[in-house]
């Protein structure tokens, strides 16, 4: 059943232009009037996250300054490596390719999206910049989404590049980036995703070069997720592409965001607009793709990360009803490996990735879609102790 079935991707596009800018994220990773998912098998009881009481932990600001953080990562320097989106550009490539539709495209490209550097301490340094960005027609940023380390080599994933982004020399794509700040392709995303459709995509928010937004390493090989077309796919240190699931084809245009392992890949997912709280969920995904519901009772998920003791940790990016507005209404839920769940913390402006610090405690990029001016991006530390 749709959500909404009298709102229209491209009238809920301008209600969200008119609120306010930087919540544009809805129309580049999905649309407002998909069918929603199925539910899930009659034999699966997934744990559910709907009726946890608030217990807070210490949240305090450990990095600012940045522009529009997503993905970060703790590195094998203990150092954490943050992926700052950038600010988009100027250069257009309407009459070149095939465009995003409007009102979400078309997109200006340029290259100020950058990877920083944080210490222990609180300090910044760039590791690399002058990477592909890229903004939409609604003031959305895309760059660099995630990074990820394979033993001590660091890889980015962009999703700010791609002809439909306003780069006709760069793809989405995994590069590799070398300790000088070179870098260099991995694996070109944009072509895969040409030659390899899902199931379900939705015309009127169709991304021709995707926007793959979450990265992770397991046993040397990188797994993506890719939002707008709806899949997990694997890429090789070679360069080869493969296909995990085709999330879209068990579960519609559910918008997957983010990917955790824990035995199995576990995906969570956006959903669509206007937001109805509690209504997402967690798939668990094996290596054979086969999906099922893992939690439920979830809302906007942008980021997961494990605990030593199995307990997942989730990111809501948004959880008030509706379409987004202010105030913050981010939150992190913890849930159990028996299903209970309790909110961590809450009160998170637009919050875009988390991962776990090798202190145990929980980094995340907050005001990670962030409105004019930029540099209002920042790392929550969140201690759990």
């Amino acid at each position: 059943m749709p959500r909404s079935s009298h709102i229209t991707p491209h009238r809920a596009a301008r209600h969200l232009a008119r609120c306010l800018p930087v919540l544009a994220l809805t129309a580049a990773l999905s649309a407002c009037d998909s069918a929603r998912a199925p539910t899930a098998p009659a034999n699966v009881a997934p744990p559910s996250a709907a009726k946890a009481p608030p217990v807070l932990a210490t949240v305090t600001v450990f990095a600012s300054g940045l522009n529009n953080p997503r993905g970060l990562r703790w590195g094998p320097d203990n150092n954490l490596y943050v992926a700052e989106a950038g600010a988009g550009g100027t250069t257009s490539t309407v009459g070149h390719c095939e465009q995003v539709p409007s009102p979400v495209g078309p997109y200006l490209g340029g290259n100020s999206a950058q990877i920083t550097k944080i210490s222990a301490g609180g300090v910044k340094s760039v590791v690399a910049s002058g990477l592909p960005s890229s903004v939409n027609a609604m003031g959305l940023v895309s760059g660099i989404s995630s990074v990820e380390f394979v033993g001590k080599q660091l890889y980015a994933l962009v999703d700010g590049a791609g002809c439909s982004h306003g780069h006709t020399d760069m793809p989405n794509s995994v590069i590799r980036v070398a300790a000088n700040g070179t870098w260099s392709q991995v694996a070109d995303l944009s072509q895969y995703y040409r030659e390899h459709p899902t199931a379900n995509m939705n015309a009127d928010d169709f991304e021709p070069d995707g926007t793959p937004f979450s990265m992770l390493a397991v046993r040397r090989e990188l797994y993506v997720v890719e939002p707008n077309h709806g899949s997990l796919d694997r890429v090789r240190l070679d360069g080869r592409i493969s296909r995990v699931a085709d999330i879209s084809a068990t579960m519609g245009h559910i918008v997957p965001t983010t990917v955790s392992y824990h035995g199995n890949f576990f995906v969570g997912n956006l959903g669509l607009f206007p937001v109805v709280p509690g209504t997402e969920v967690e798939l668990k995904i094996n290596s054979a793709g086969k999906i099922k519901t893992w939690a439920t009772g979830l809302t906007a998920v942008l980021g997961s990360a494990w605990d030593e003791r199995g307990r997942l940790y989730v990111l809501e990016a948004i959880t008030a009803p509706g379409f987004p507005a202010p105030p913050p209404s981010g939150k992190i839920v913890r849930i159990d490996q028996w299903g209970g769940s309790v909110v961590i913390a809450d009160g998170l402006f637009f919050p875009t990735a988390m991962t776990m610090g090798p202190d145990d405690n929980l980094y995340v990029s907050n005001v990670g879609f962030g409105p004019p001016p930029i540099g209002l991006g920042e790392i929550l530390k969140i201690d759990l102790h």
